[in-house]
């Protein structure tokens, strides 16, 4: 198959193009050739689009879709292709399935069916049996079908020596453990952030310090071990500090943060919308101001969307009675570029490849044409016509966002968001 891309700017500090406009010819997959101009005839598919813009295919960390288990709220299959709408290229996907990604034939059923879509799949495998943190699942059998890091989604590990035993086994095969950065005991039966807004809202809390301790713990640990920890989600002013502390001490820690964790504070609870019953919860102004200094000085590896599809029954319920989880596919672009640049926005959906193990495709000439293609500059309000999953929980309706996503090119296959 042959494409041509006209006139696109190219976004990618690791090219030889970055910030040049260049017509892109792919050739069985293949980047072929980069020029201002390029002359052929024969092409199968030709693309031109308003103020293109082009860089290397997105990854998100932190993805959930229903299947296996509970298909009502997502499928693998329409999951994937909104990814793939959404501008992601590849996506890890969380274990919290049922049943829980927690041994080598249920990575395996993953993997298998996600063949031939666009977007690439990596499962994440369950650090414990079931997730239920008494015992550890088959790590190193999981990681040779295919699983590229290892969490129990949403939970934390409280037992410390279970994470002590994980860090040092898994560096037998250059394993990743993730780790939720929540101590249980603290937070009790939070809901939401303990602040003046959950007083308010006569809402049980969840304090800052429920993260930060269970942060510190876990770089303790890390520090005695030795291995790669990665904490998925973190929501505190604190918690920035602490890993950056750990980082300049040389420990091997990544982490990330959530797009909506970035764009809202706690005030939006007053509303009573559970899409904004997340985890970790929505905090204050303080804290998502310091987590985009943590973006900028290079403490935050990488944001995700945390995507979390979740049927109405669990949703259109009294606040204490849902479930935590917004869905983020979608609205990733147009989040994060009305609160950062298209640098950091582009950096930030990119950077995670490297941490778990997977193909990053510089755009240059002789790469392999792993693509996302998109206009930085159109605002608009995000409505349900926007989202293209089978749930509809989505905590950025009606919220004015900017930059649209016109597709993806992946293993020869263009899939556009219109389509």
């Amino acid at each position: 198959m042959k494409l041509l891309i006209r006139s696109a700017k190219i976004i990618d500090n690791e090219s030889p193009f970055n910030n040049k406009v260049m017509d892109i010819l792919v050739e069985d997959g293949n980047i072929k050739e980069i020029a201002p101009q390029i002359k052929t005839k024969k092409v199968d598919r030709e693309i031109t689009l308003d103020n293109l813009h082009v860089s290397q295919g997105w990854f998100d960390s932190s993805v959930n879709f229903g299947e296996p288990g509970f298909e009502d709220r997502e499928t693998l299959e329409n999951g994937l292709r909104t990814a793939g709408k959404s501008g992601f290229t590849s996506i890890a996907l969380n274990s919290g399935n049922d049943p829980v990604t927690d041994n080598k034939g249920a990575v395996s059923f993953l993997k298998n069916k996600a063949q031939g879509q666009p977007v690439a799949l990596y499962p994440i495998g369950a650090l414990t049996r079931k997730s239920e943190g008494t015992e550890m699942a088959e790590l190193f059998d999981m990681q040779q079908a295919g699983a590229v890091a290892f969490g129990d989604y949403q939970r934390a590990v409280s037992n410390p020596n279970m994470l002590k035993l994980a860090l040092q086994y898994t560096q037998n095969f250059d394993g990743l453990v993730l780790s939720f950065p929540q101590e249980n005991k603290i937070a009790g039966n939070g809901q939401v952030n303990e602040h003046e807004m959950s007083t308010l809202l006569g809402l049980k809390g969840i304090p800052a310090l429920a993260e930060e301790l269970q942060i510190t713990r876990d770089l303790y640990i890390l520090e005695y071990t030795g291995g790669k920890l990665h904490i998925p989600t973190i929501s505190t002013a604190k918690a920035v500090d602490i890993i950056r502390d750990a980082k300049e001490k040389g420990l091997d820690v990544t982490c990330g943060v959530a797009i909506h964790n970035l764009f809202f504070t706690d005030e939006i609870l007053k509303e009573f919308d559970t899409n904004a019953k997340v985890l970790p919860p929505l905090r204050t102004k303080a804290d998502v101001k310091a987590l985009l200094q943590g973006i900028k000085d290079g403490t935050i590896d990488m944001v995700t969307t945390d995507h979390s599809p979740m049927d109405v029954e669990h949703k259109k319920v009294e606040f204490d009675n849902a479930l935590y989880g917004t869905l983020g596919l979608e609205s990733a672009l147009g989040a994060l570029l009305k609160i950062t640049s298209l640098k950091t926005a582009v950096k930030m959906l990119t950077a995670g490849k490297s941490r778990f193990n997977i193909p990053e495709n510089v755009i240059e000439e002789g790469a392999p044409a792993n693509l996302t293609f998109f206009d930085p500059e159109v605002t608009y309000t995000f409505e349900k016509e926007h989202i293209w999953s089978t749930s509809r929980n989505s905590l950025f309706l009606g919220q004015e966002l900017k930059g649209k996503v016109y597709g993806i090119l992946s293993d020869s296959t263009f899939l556009a968001s219109e389509d």
